[in-house]
């Protein structure tokens, strides 16, 4: 059966004419179309809630203002969003959600990104009519679970967290207990919120009532940076934001990722899991090249791999790592065979079942499988008598190639170190591109500007004079 042909009718808002699809929400259309509206519970991934009552528009017509989350296009519909009564009704509407609010923004982790701050600003409720020793009270630092922490007093109700845990994973942990001006978020009895997506409440939070345990009091949002990149933590590759900053004495360093929207791939969400990959990222790294035990300069270095590739020529097998953006891998192909060597990828080194589940976690651990399968290469463990040159380009199953010599090229330092062990810029730390199990390419720009970067896998190649491919 064909799909329904989506019918497009014209509406006219703040008398401007604008062409939008019937049925469609119309606070969502008038988002997408650049106007200002104010709003807490309506989110794209969520739908309306109607709760919060902010968008409200006047619609001709119409004796009082709707609110536009639960008004649907249909041809000729007049709105007007920025009237005096309009910013009347809204003001009125934000004076309740201040009314009992605590005056603690210069320490609440959402200042700089909270709607509330935003609209207080915009609608001028600069003198309060409830002293702050009458405000009501309630739980303040209250532990949710594992890693979300809920402040009650400044939740505004708008119920985001509630129908993401009963909607979209469906585990159902929080709900609203309580009435009238007593009502408040919390998790249900004998409950924690512990599912593996928990963490994408934060985000759905539209002030600072559920904060990060791990950002909890870490950086203040307006010195981050967002670099739009991809999570490597499975195959799914989820589109992510890498927060970072590089403040005075300090070195560039991520301290959270976002997910960021793609309608292909992930929607609005990622997993906690590949929400906090960020630490195991920037730990334990390795900064300095290696012989053995002893540390040797990057000159030093490149040229004891040139000697031992030299000596070792037809009888060398290549290791690479099925996370290497395409673009590495494409150069570590023209590398092997300069060289005359075997490359391989394993891939089922990297397959959990145990992490997958239904919606965006992937047994296959690695970021850019699908681009190693695309490339042609072979992605069986090497089979090897021992006499040969192992070059490993930060393959997690080196340790099972028996191999005479070996050098490695890795971004974290070993427990044990090969004949020769270089280190290698992380993917946050250099370009590229991927292609996730479903075949979807996406380019990652590189996020972090260390103060003593290490060389790149690029930069190791230089020597083989490979070309301008070698270029990212």
């Amino acid at each position: 059966m064909s799909e329904k042909v989506k019918k497009m009718v014209k509406i006219t808002v703040d008398d401007r004419t604008i062409e939008a699809e019937e049925g469609a929400i119309l606070l969502q259309v008038l988002l997408e179309n650049g106007f200002e509206i104010p709003y807490y519970c309506y989110h794209e991934a969520l739908g309306p809630d109607g709760n919060c009552r902010m968008c409200m528009v006047e619609i001709e017509g119409k004796k009082r203002p709707q609110i536009s989350c639960d008004t649907f296009v249909e041809e000729g519909l007049i709105v007007r969003t920025d009237t005096e009564n309009i910013r009347r009704v809204r003001r009125g509407i934000l004076e309740l959600q201040l009314v009992n609010h605590p005056v603690d923004c210069p320490v609440c982790d959402q200042a700089g990104e909270c709607s509330l701050q935003d609209y207080y600003m915009e609608y001028g409720l600069y003198h309060g009519k409830v002293p702050k020793a009458e405000k009501l009270h309630f739980e303040k630092h209250l532990d949710l679970g594992r890693n979300v922490m809920l402040d009650q007093e400044r939740c505004v109700l708008c119920k985001r967290c509630v129908r993401f845990t009963g909607n979209i994973v469906k585990t159902g942990e929080l709900g609203v207990v309580e009435r009238a001006d007593h009502s408040h978020i919390a998790t249900l009895p004998g409950r924690k919120l512990e599912n593996g997506y928990a963490m994408n409440v934060v985000d759905l939070c539209p002030v600072g009532a559920l904060t990060s345990k791990d950002f909890r009091f870490k950086q203040r949002v307006w010195f981050l940076t967002s670099t739009p990149s991809v999570c490597h933590g499975c195959a799914t590759g989820c589109a992510i934001y890498i927060d970072h900053a590089k403040t005075k004495f300090e070195d560039d360093t991520i301290y959270r990722f976002r997910p960021r929207k793609n309608p292909d791939i992930n929607g609005h969400f990622i997993c906690d899991e590949g929400r906090l990959s960020y630490k195991a990222l920037q730990e334990n790294r390795l900064r300095e090249a290696r012989a053995e035990s002893s540390s040797i300069g990057f000159e030093e270095a490149a040229a004891q791999m040139k000697k031992m590739v030299e000596s070792w020529q037809g009888r060398i097998v290549v290791l690479a790592d099925a996370n290497l953006y395409i673009e590495e891998l494409e150069m570590v192909q023209i590398f092997a065979n300069r060289i005359g060597g075997k490359l391989h990828a394993p891939l089922d080194a990297y397959r959990d079942p145990a992490f997958e589940d239904a919606w965006l976690k992937s047994a296959m651990r690695a970021a850019n499988a699908k681009g190693v399968e695309r490339l042609g290469i072979d992605t069986s463990m090497p089979s090897s008598r021992g006499e040969v040159l192992l070059i490993n380009f930060n393959h997690p199953a080196a340790g099972d190639v028996k191999a005479r010599r070996q050098i490695d090229l890795l971004t974290h330092r070993p427990e044990t170190f090969a004949d020769l062990t270089l280190p290698i810029a992380a993917w946050s730390e250099t370009s590229g591109t991927l292609v996730n199990e479903a075949g979807i390419e996406q380019r990652c720009e590189q996020a972090l500007f260390p103060n003593d970067p290490v060389p790149t896998l690029m930069t190791w190649l230089e020597a083989w004079d490979l070309g301008e491919r070698c270029l990212v």
